[in-house]
């Protein structure tokens, strides 16, 4: 299915929008940001800014794309809810895209390697999931899943293949005591995630018939907030 996709991330301290034309296999538009300003600040903005500069009206868009989990849970709420509010109007379709997944598609263009996607999740855990690329494709190795830095060391000691580690965790990983020697850190240009990899890992969604509708459309996360979890512990107590 041929169409323009419009994607957005905001699930870490980096935010940004695209817009991606499967006609023509080409991003359209993107802006990026790497700042330490909230998403609800720099998230309409970009967009205004985007739609305005390629000339884009919101009913040339297809389909809308976001990452929805792991991450940040106040920058996944965010970005969940301007896309809601984007696509509902029209009932444009919704993609739900794995902010881990997305990252591996920075690498589509490479052959034979493991990329390892890393969130800093605190405590010395990271959200995690590792994906091969073969020729061209993503392929999924494992869930996506909350451990340990010591647990993510012992089965990438397992692969002989190069592993690079990507997301804003990776820099931690890599400086751990525990890392091995297969592995490297992505080059800045490719190590966080970013929206046209949203997009690309869409339109794979897009083309299996795996959409969703602004209502159905929610976060996904791997655990509890913050406040869930002190929320429980003083129930129990």
């Amino acid at each position: 299915m041929n169409m323009k996709i419009f994607s957005l991330d905001s699930s870490a301290t980096c935010a940004s929008v695209s817009i991606y034309d499967d006609v023509e296999n080409k991003v359209v538009g993107e802006f990026f940001i790497n700042t330490r300003l909230t998403h609800s600040q720099t998230l309409l903005p970009m967009i205004d800014a985007l739609l305005s500069s390629t000339c884009t009206e919101l009913n040339d868009i297809d389909a809308f794309a976001v990452n929805t989990g792991p991450g940040s849970f106040t920058g996944i709420r965010i970005g969940v809810s301007v896309i809601k509010g984007m696509a509902m109007p029209e009932d444009k379709p919704c993609v739900s895209v794995s902010t881990l997944e997305s990252m591996a598609y920075n690498f589509i263009d490479s052959d034979d390697v493991i990329v390892c996607a890393c969130m800093d999740a605190r405590r010395n855990q990271v959200y995690n999931a590792l994906f091969e690329i073969q020729s061209g494709s993503v392929v999924r190795l494992c869930e996506d899943r909350a451990l340990s830095i010591e647990d993510l060391f012992s089965e990438l000691k397992t692969y002989s293949k190069r592993v690079i580690l990507v997301g804003d965790g990776a820099k931690l990983c890599l400086d751990s005591e525990f890392c091995c020697g297969n592995v490297e850190l992505a080059f800045i240009d490719k190590r966080y995630q970013n929206a046209t990899s949203v997009a690309l890992c869409a339109k794979k969604y897009i083309d299996a018939g795996d959409k969703l509708n602004a209502s159905t459309l929610m976060p996904t996360y791997l655990r509890p907030s913050q406040a869930e979890r002190e929320r429980l512990n003083k129930e129990k107590e």
